[in-house]
């Protein structure tokens, strides 16, 4: 059964053509700026142009099946990913199914890492969850109280002049540079961000840039590694994954295998290209989803659908 999934939460747009055991067709393209963040309106315009080009060159074959990510996400990028989904659905005459963007990593980390039942450190520009299975869904553990840890960087990102998205481009700069203290707060198994974000914007005129990434990178991944261990040793499970977009970072990755070590438990991460948003991972899930009789009736986009609200019948 052929599923071509398409992906629009945020900055990149994704089409992808997948059966149960191969990716026959890929194609994406991302947002990006040299300075400041996501503009909603450039975002829309951006996925406007692309989309059609893409659907085009993804589908090598009439597909079986049409998945699209129904939320959470961008309500200007969601709407375009599902006009798109709506217009392949109707024109092969095939069904159209909604995935939870959040749901979407989870399921193709268990695909790729060969981890069945695993905690899930979820870490993204919106989204930072420590998440396990219990009781027919994905429980959320851990959350962030404000903002995810991507939007933390890409925040901190616009003040310090790096374009977006600035991850990759903090990654760098964090070699080599030393600690100042920062803002831990670890509440229980939540996290927040904002105050790391107001004291390292106040740095910026007196410190290197480079000991500033360092030190929001050392200090905001321990308290994820933090929250992640005790999820760990709450439940009793014996693997960690470790997915999203910022989850392609190599500091976090080694912090996390280290942790993993010390307790004797599996880790793995998801390679960089399927950490961040792709259409892959949203069709390999709607596959799975419709195998198990799931259906969309309703396919109205959703901005803020939780992963604890799916139930997740395919488990």
């Amino acid at each position: 059964m052929l599923c071509l999934g398409i992906e629009s939460t945020a900055h990149t747009f994704g089409v992808s053509l997948v059966d149960k055991g191969k990716i026959h067709s890929e194609e994406r393209d991302s947002y990006t700026t040299e300075s400041g963040g996501i503009i909603p309106r450039e975002l829309a315009e951006h996925h406007t142009g692309v989309c059609v080009d893409l659907v085009e060159k993804a589908m090598v074959k009439k597909p079986d099946l049409v998945a699209f990510s129904q939320g959470p996400g961008i309500g200007h990028a969601l709407r375009i990913g599902a006009v798109a989904a709506r217009t392949v659905s109707l024109n092969c005459d095939v069904p159209l199914i909604g995935v939870n963007h959040c749901i979407a990593h989870l399921e193709i980390a268990r695909r790729l890492t060969k981890l069945d039942d695993p905690i899930m450190l979820y870490v993204s520009g919106g989204n930072t969850q420590v998440i396990g299975f219990e009781s027919g869904r994905y429980r959320v553990f851990g959350e962030t109280l404000d903002i995810g840890v991507g939007n933390l960087l890409d925040a901190f990102g616009r003040s310090a002049g790096i374009g977006f998205p600035a991850g990759p481009e903090i990654e760098r700069l964090a070699r080599g540079g030393k600690y100042i203290e920062m803002p831990y707060s670890v509440k229980g198994m939540d996290v927040s961000f904002t105050g790391m974000l107001t004291k390292a914007r106040a740095l910026l005129k007196r410190h290197k840039l480079r000991d500033i990434c360092f030190s929001l990178q050392e200090t905001a991944f321990a308290m994820l590694v933090e929250v992640s261990e005790r999820a760990v040793a709450h439940t009793g499970k014996e693997q960690l994954v470790l997915t999203g977009g910022v989850g392609a970072n190599s500091r976090l990755q080694e912090m996390c295998r280290i942790m993993c070590e010390e307790r004797g438990a599996e880790f793995g991460a998801v390679e960089k290209r399927y950490a961040v948003d792709n259409a892959a991972m949203i069709a390999h899930t709607g596959l799975v989803m419709y195998r198990s009789g799931c259906r969309t009736q309703n396919t109205a986009i959703k901005q803020r659908w939780r992963t604890d609200e799916v139930e997740v019948t395919w488990r």
